[in-house]
């Protein structure tokens, strides 16, 4: 009886020790697993992602900009022809014009200062074709031209027959005359008209090689003539009887013809001309 007692005792021990074991190996596992979670998080795959955000529209940082040139508008509205006259490049561009040209200065102020004022009354530009030893005389006059809003031209150095001269001297007497302008107004002409209306193929060369356009003129007002000597009358005749459209009018900066300049230019605006605006004329035909 004994006997079977102590076999009941050592199972009942036997099973205690084996639910002891069993539970701290339950408990070992769960720590071991949540140690596992804690070292290693699971995958962002694994985990839903945030939901994104939607985007929001940003103003164009380059707005259309709204058109404001006339795109259509040609740069230049006039050619020179063979003739020396001035052709619309367009054909809606109006052909009864004129360009007014004064010659042979800056040399006196009084004189230069009433054809500016003529000029301006009239809305009128002009090109003027300047000797670069009277620039060198009167660099103040040549400044007031410029400054006046009017177009500065190189008539050469010393107003000399350059067809009769070798490359050397007509080189000398256009350059002269760019480098002088420049140093006062800060630009270079670019207009040439020889003294005389003399040149040659090789003064045209020089001239095109510096950038400028060569003309002679198609209207010759025939002011420095003995005939039209202190008489305005007769240089507004000379104008108007050779009067044609795209004249190109031959002036020079005299008393007379200055005091015959708003008639002039009158008499041209009733028979219906405008004047031609230097910068608006195409240096190469």
């Amino acid at each position: 009886m004994k006997h079977n007692h102590l076999i009941i005792c050592l199972i009942f021990v036997s099973l205690l020790l084996s639910s002891c074991t069993s539970s701290s190996t339950n408990e070992n596992t769960a720590v071991s697993s949540e140690a596992s979670k804690t070292e290693f998080p699971s995958s962002a795959a694994a985990s839903p992602a945030p939901a994104a955000s939607a985007p929001t529209a940003s103003p164009d940082p380059t707005p259309e900009l709204k058109e404001t040139a006339d795109v259509t508008k040609p740069d230049f509205l006039y050619r020179m022809s063979e003739a020396y006259r001035f052709v619309p490049i367009e054909a809606n561009t109006p052909d009864k014009v004129v360009l007014l040209t004064f010659d042979d200065g800056p040399k006196d102020l009084d004189v230069l200062t009433s054809l500016l004022d003529t000029l301006d009354q009239h809305n009128a530009k002009a090109i003027f074709f300047v000797n670069g030893y009277r620039v060198k005389q009167n660099p103040d006059l040549l400044t007031i031209i410029h400054e006046r809003g009017q177009t500065i031209g190189n008539h050469s150095w010393d107003h000399i027959n350059l067809k009769e001269e070798k490359q050397d001297v007509v080189e000398k007497q256009l350059n002269d005359v760019q480098t002088a302008v420049q140093a006062l107004i800060g630009t270079k002409p670019i207009f040439f008209r020889p003294p005389y209306g003399s040149g040659s193929d090789l003064v045209k060369k020089i001239a095109k090689d510096h950038g400028m356009l060569y003309m002679t003129w198609s209207n010759g007002s025939l002011d420095w003539d003995k005939s039209a000597k202190d008489k305005p009358e007769v240089v507004i005749k000379n104008v108007m009887d050779q009067l044609h459209p795209g004249a190109n009018i031959l002036m020079h900066e005299l008393k007379w013809t200055a005091e015959g300049l708003d008639e002039l230019l009158t008499k041209l605006e009733n028979k219906g001309y405008g004047f031609i605006d230097p910068s608006s004329i195409k240096l190469n035909p």
